[in-house]
């Protein structure tokens, strides 16, 4: 078998030692070193011909040309145009495999003439930003990997839809499934009935080959996914400051299926965030508005748990801070995206495709490559400062709170009904229990009080929301005798009511 040719175009003098360091590491690595050979200008011995013959003869000899754009533009001949910009013209004339890595995640001090070659390249191919060498070779290792599937050169499958010869049928949880059914029936119009088998659901959505389960097949539907995936959790930790520090005041790690993770999550970051309370004038129940809207919270976290890296060894991280949200992903933006795409409207690359699937059909996921575009306007509505999108080690979604606004906001939030509802109240109340006593009226269904926060996961709003309440003589069930019924409704205690009396005093 003959190596695939990658020509190694950049200004040499910037690039020296990236350059060599690439060459020996593909050549030294057991996988690329079978199926790619390099060529660096700087090993050829001298000769009779051009250096300008040379180096295009050579790109044109090539398969894969792989450009890296530094801060300068380098030498230019009576055209006005460097080597690298010649050798690039003649890479696409070649249509060849064009990869490109851009040192550096700003423009800042770079040549005119690099900052314009680097608009006329992203106008054709994808590229890559990194710093450091290491950055480099993962990137360039992954573009190898890549390339090598798409043209067949080596067989495998992505995470999601990998095989996993360890799982049965008696793995997946035939509850879950008749829950996925009901959703994506009412959501997206889902063909199958909720009387179709385990075994039939998952054929439908490719979730199984020859009868043996993918990997996200148990990331759904599974009974225990960490049994397969001990890192497959959400690591979710609040801390009353601007930076990352002990003592934690709170701490929890959540694990179940994807769904039941990113449920997990979202109620944790609502239950450390201020909400804003309306009156009950125009309906009995409570209208709340959560400081950050609850769907750009989602967002973020559904994104993380739906597109990251779950080869990774690490966990998904959100942490709430004084002044923001930040929600990391072991994972990284397909080879089509960059950093300074997102905010446009763009496509759609997910990196586990079966399982977005799965969260579109119930509707977690709205509609495919808007998620970002959904942040940015949720929080521009807000009033809040736009969210950040950093790529270092991983992807990471910084929300911001009011807090971070340079605009002046009344009580760290912005309610413009306040100025027209002279009775509504505000209270940044932390206690969980004390939030369920401010918004119960009369009697209510635990439906009705999950509704009124937007909480979505019941065993969760029962552990940290009802059962805390109850055991504190809060609130009392008005069946007692009957806690499993339909018509269970919980009431406010006397001790309730006083501390109702309290909260409103505080006004």
């Amino acid at each position: 078998m003959k190596p695939l040719k990658i020509f190694i175009s950049s200004v040499q003098k910037e690039f020296e030692s990236e350059r060599k360091a690439l060459a020996q590491y593909i050549r030294n690595d057991a996988l690329l070193g079978t199926f790619f050979e390099v060529f660096l200008f700087e090993e050829m011995a001298a000769n009779s011909h051009t250096a300008s013959q040379v180096y295009l003869a050579e790109v044109a000899a090539a398969h894969i040309y792989v450009g890296l754009l530094g801060i300068e533009y380098g030498f230019e001949d009576t055209q006005g145009i460097s080597p690298t910009e010649h050798e690039y013209d003649e890479a696409k004339k070649q249509l060849l495999q064009k990869w490109f890595y851009i040192k550096g995640y700003t423009d800042e001090n770079r040549h005119p003439k690099e900052l314009h070659f680097i608009k006329k390249v992203g106008d054709d191919v994808s590229r890559k930003r990194f710093e450091t060498l290491e950055e480099l070779k993962k990137e360039v290792y992954n573009s190898c990997v890549r390339y090598l599937k798409q043209t067949g050169k080596i067989n495998s499958h992505e995470f999601d839809e990998s095989i996993n010869s360890e799982a049965t049928l008696e793995d997946i949880n035939p509850l879950l499934i008749q829950q996925f059914v009901r959703s994506a029936r009412a959501k997206r119009n889902f063909p199958l009935q909720e009387t179709a088998t385990v075994e039939q659901v998952l054929i439908h959505l490719n979730l199984i080959r020859n009868h043996q389960l993918t990997n996200s097949a148990i990331l759904a539907f599974g009974k225990n996914p960490q049994r397969f995936f001990t890192t497959a959790t959400v690591k979710c930790a609040h801390f009353h400051g601007l930076i990352v520090e002990k003592p934690i005041p709170d701490y929890k790690e959540f694990s179940g299926t994807a769904f039941e993770m990113a449920e997990r999550a979202v109620d944790f970051v609502l239950s450390k965030i201020s909400l804003s309370t309306g009156t009950r004038e125009s309906s009995n129940q409570v209208s709340t508005t959560y400081e950050i809207p609850r769907r750009a919270i989602a967002e973020a976290v559904i994104n993380a748990v739906a597109h990251r890296d779950y080869y990774s060894k690490a966990s998904i991280q959100v942490s709430v801070f004084k002044n923001r949200i930040e929600v990391f992903n072991p994972g990284s933006l397909p080879d089509e995206l960059e950093l300074s795409d997102l905010p446009n409207v763009h496509g759609s690359y997910p990196h586990n495709p079966l399982l977005a699937n799965c969260m579109f059909l119930t509707g977690d996921i709205e509609r495919f490559g808007t998620g970002i575009l959904e942040m940015i306007k949720l929080s521009k509505e807000a009033d809040l400062i736009a969210p950040d999108f950093v790529i270092n080690e991983g992807f990471k979604v910084i929300l911001w709170r009011p807090f971070a606004t340079t605009k002046a906001i009344h009580d760290t939030i912005h309610d413009t009904i306040h100025d027209t509802i002279h009775d509504t109240k505000f209270n940044a109340i932390e206690n969980l229990s004390h939030r369920l006593v401010w918004l119960l009226n009369n009697e209510m269904r635990r439906d009705e009080l999950m509704a009124a926060l937007e909480l979505k996961n019941r065993d969760n709003f029962q552990k940290t929301y009802i059962k805390p309440a109850v055991e504190d003589g809060l609130l009392e069930l008005t069946l007692p005798d009957k806690k499993t019924s339909k018509n269970q409704k919980y009431k406010l205690t006397k001790k309730g009511k006083l501390l109702l009396k309290k909260l409103k005093g505080n006004d």
